[in-house]
C-alpha cells in the first residue's frame, strides 16, 4: 500500500508540472524577438584602414644561412715555446710571488754559487743554478755574486707560452750595516 501510495504521488507531481508547459502565448513572444533581431539598437564602429605594407628585397642569398653552422676558420697554430713541465715536482718557493722572494746572499763551494733566498714565512732556502722559485714557473739559469738571473715561462694574450727573463738582486747595504731592498 505504501508502494501505491508513493506511485500517486509520483504521477500527481509529474502531471503537475507538465500542465505548467501548456502553450502560454509564445507567439507573441516570439514576434517581439524577431523585432529586435531585424532593428539592431547601438552603433558599431567602422574597421579600421588597412596599412600599406613596403615590400623589402632580400639581397642577401649570397650570404651565409643563420640557420647553418658557420665553417670553422683554419685555427693559427700557437707559438712552440716551450711549455712548464707539469710532470716534475714542485718546489718550495714556487709556491710565493717572485717579488715576495729576496736575496740575501750568495754562498761558494768550490767552484759551485748557490743564492740564498728569504722566503715571506721567514725560512731561508739554498738554491741553484736549474732549481725553480715563483709561481710562473721561473727557472735559475745563473747565479753570480749579488744577483740570481732566472727565466719565467708565463702565458702570451694568443693563449701560448712565452719566456721572460728576471732577475732577484741582493739588497744594497747602507752605511750603518743594514740592508735595504732595491725596488
Amino acid at each position: 500500500m505504501r508502494s501505491n501510495r508513493a506511485l500517486f504521488v509520483v504521477l500527481l507531481t509529474a502531471s503537475a508540472l507538465l500542465a505548467g508547459c501548456e502553450d502560454a502565448n509564445l507567439e507573441a513572444l516570439q514576434t517581439h524577438l524577431n523585432t529586435l533581431r531585424h532593428k539592431p539598437q547601438g552603433q558599431i564602429a567602422a574597421l579600421p584602414e588597412m596599412p600599406q605594407y613596403v615590400t623589402a628585397s632580400y639581397d642577401q642569398e649570397r650570404q651565409r644561412s643563420p640557420f647553418v653552422a658557420a665553417q670553422t676558420e683554419a685555427v693559427e697554430p700557437i707559438d712552440a715555446s716551450p711549455l712548464p713541465d707539469a710532470e716534475r715536482p714542485r718546489q718550495p718557493l714556487e709556491a710565493f710571488e717572485l717579488d715576495s722572494l729576496s736575496l740575501v746572499g750568495t754562498l761558494a763551494v768550490g767552484n759551485t754559487l748557490s743564492g740564498l733566498i728569504a722566503a715571506p714565512d721567514g725560512r731561508i732556502h739554498r738554491l741553484f743554478k736549474g732549481d725553480y722559485l715563483g709561481r710562473d714557473y721561473g727557472r735559475i739559469i745563473s747565479v753570480e755574486p749579488r744577483e740570481l738571473a732566472l727565466v719565467e715561462t708565463v702565458r702570451n694574450p694568443k693563449g701560448g707560452w712565452t719566456e721572460r727573463r728576471q732577475r732577484l738582486q741582493m739588497a744594497e747595504q747602507e752605511s750603518d750595516g743594514a740592508s735595504r731592498r732595491q725596488q
